[in-house]
């Protein structure tokens, strides 16, 4: 898996499957799928990366999106196996 970030390619980097946090919220429902990453990501410096491992479905949709409304940076939402897109997906998002 490889993440970039950055409104350009110019600007992005590109960080190959390294996060400074991990997460599995795959045993929760919402709204604690968000709120868990949500703690998760406010104990993070500015500029590291969380990455959420969660299911495929409501959390997939609401989580990525409720992170870009508080200002998160998504950058990368994807099966955590590609023959099983509607499984169990990997998100990394980033700390502003």
């Amino acid at each position: 898996m490889q993440y970039r970030f950055g409104t350009s390619s110019k600007e992005s980097s590109i960080v190959e499957n390294i996060a400074d946090q991990f997460l599995d919220i795959t045993s929760l429902v919402c709204p604690m799928t968000f709120v868990r990453t949500k703690l998760a990501i406010e104990r993070l410096n500015s500029g590291q990366t969380l990455e959420v491992r969660m299911n495929y479905g409501e959390p997939s949709r609401n989580v990525p999106a409720s992170l870009r409304e508080h200002g998160y940076i998504v950058a990368d939402l994807q099966p955590e196996n590609p023959a099983s897109p509607d499984g169990v997906q990997r998100l990394l998002v980033k700390k502003p």
